[in-house]
């Protein structure tokens, strides 16, 4: 597992402490690999998901961070996703 992916985990791990995701969410960081999200938290993993967000490193860091919302990231076109988007939204407000 990459130090990105491995920070990443920890970081959505901290966010969503206390409230329990009620789907499956896949994030795909482009060349670095990708982090599954559900009830139990993040762990690095590349399985079937709800929806699966993609987006490059640069991104994904500024929405840990707060720096970006994910849904101006999404409107942007700096984030794709694919799927559910009812499940990206229920995710978004967690991120933020």
């Amino acid at each position: 597992m990459s130090d990105m992916i491995e920070q990443a985990v920890s970081a959505l791990n901290e966010k969503l402490a206390g409230g329990a995701f009620d789907g499956t969410a896949k994030f795909v960081i482009e060349g670095a690999g990708a982090i599954m999200l559900d009830a139990d938290g993040a762990r690095a993993g590349d399985e079937e998901a709800d929806v699966t967000m993609t987006a490059d490193a640069d991104v994904f860091q500024e929405i840990l961070s707060g720096d970006l919302n994910p849904t101006s990231a999404f409107m942007s076109g700096r984030l794709k996703i694919d799927g559910d988007m009812g499940a990206a939204m229920r995710l978004a407000p967690a991120l933020s």
